[in-house]
């Protein structure tokens, strides 16, 4: 707990410090799919609602933050696997993406509507880092902002290893979903 608060109290403070136009959420939401090829009784999914996200419009700079231990499974036993034999939270809490909308110049933030865009960044998972393109979407409405975005990882480009006795059980390639809503940051 103490490392959560002073993760968001660290992310909170460097984001006041150049609050100008900015979007901001503590509670987007990720979602993640890693159902193998085996139809079994047990969804390996999750969720977790309180990734931060952190977008400046001019510039199309953006980051996601993510505590692994947040995300929540049907299962208990399943989540304990996920933290201390997959993703090995204690060792790597959290998993971050800083990146860029590649066409910032084609959102109007000052106009309902919805807007495709594609991201490039960085994304840091399990102590590794791998390049990250994606497609999303960010919706204004009313003077706020939402965005989403759906794309695939391999979990071997991060390093996580899934035994032989569960590679059907698991996917090698996991579906994420990602979700803010946004409001404006204030100074």
């Amino acid at each position: 707990m103490k490392e959560l608060i002073t993760f968001l109290t660290a992310v909170l403070f460097s984001l006041a410090i150049n609050a100008q136009h900015k979007y901001f959420t503590r509670t987007a939401t990720v979602y993640f799919d890693a159902e193998g090829k085996l139809d079994d009784l047990e969804e390996i999914r999750a969720k977790n609602g309180n990734a931060t996200c952190l977008i400046e419009p001019s510039s199309g700079q953006m980051e996601w933050a993510v505590l692994l231990k947040g995300f929540s499974f049907k299962n208990a036993l399943m989540e304990e696997h996920f933290n201390e034999n997959y993703v090995e939270s204690s060792k790597y809490p959290r998993a971050v993406f800083k990146g860029r909308v590649l066409n910032p110049n084609e959102v109007d933030w000052a106009v309902d509507g919805g807007y495709p865009v594609t991201v490039k960044g960085d994304l840091e998972l399990h102590g590794k880092t791998n390049e990250l393109i994606a497609k999303g979407k960010i919706v204004i409405k009313a003077g706020h902002a939402s965005i989403a975005s759906d794309f695939s990882i391999l979990l071997e480009d991060y390093g996580i290893k899934i035994p032989s006795l569960m590679a059907y059980k698991i996917a090698k390639e996991v579906k994420i979903s990602v979700a803010a809503s946004l409001e404006k940051l204030k100074k």
